[in-house]
């Protein structure tokens, strides 16, 4: 099995565990937390990486750390990832869990590509556009990039909206190249 697909598994099972006890806000904020500790701390990530070490004597440091930071439960499921040999895939669980959320909540994140910064307004017109367009409460992520020149890029997914100056210029251009010149013309030049 692909990693992905697997650290799919375990935010599902994540995921119905935090359905069944503390709720998802409080298993979502769990898992964030050991991701971004594996991230920030790579002396942590290699501990728990590193072969040398047994699965208990790293099933004792998770249970030092955590107990009382987070759920029982969840704890549970950091020393079952651990006996599974899963500890490495605690980053893409955690984005997985992530992403169950936003499907059960019905948003959906959005990158959002501007000429120039939007004010509060703008933002909230955009959001609530795109709330409308994709069924889905949109979360956008703004990002400037003078030179689409004006208009916006909207990334959902896999799906791109580009309606950038940039691009209907560059289209306009192609076609004016591509245009049959008119006979009288030609000898014009």
């Amino acid at each position: 099995m692909r990693d992905e697909t697997i650290a799919r598994n375990y935010a599902e099972a994540l995921f119905d565990l935090a359905e069944k006890h503390e709720g998802v806000d409080a298993y979502g904020a769990a898992i964030e937390m050991v991701a971004a500790l594996v991230d920030e701390n790579a002396s942590f990530a290699a501990f728990l990486a590193t072969p040398r070490i047994d699965a208990d004597k790293k099933k004792d440091v998770l249970k030092k750390a955590f107990a009382g930071q987070v759920p029982a439960n969840f704890l549970n499921f950091l020393q079952i990832t651990v006996d599974k040999r899963r500890q490495k895939l605690l980053r893409e669980i955690a984005e997985q869990f992530k992403a169950l959320v936003d499907e059960h909540m019905n948003r959906a994140h959005v990158t959002v590509t501007v000429a120039r910064k939007l004010d509060d307004a703008s933002m909230d017109q955009v959001a609530s556009g795109l709330s409308v367009l994709l069924g889905k409460t949109a979360i956008p992520d703004i990002r400037v990039k003078p030179d689409i020149l004006g208009g916006v890029i909207v990334r959902a997914g896999d799906t791109i909206y580009d309606g950038s100056l940039r691009r209907r210029l560059d289209r306009m251009r192609r076609q004016l190249l591509a245009a049959d010149m008119p006979t009288g013309l030609a000898g014009a030049e």
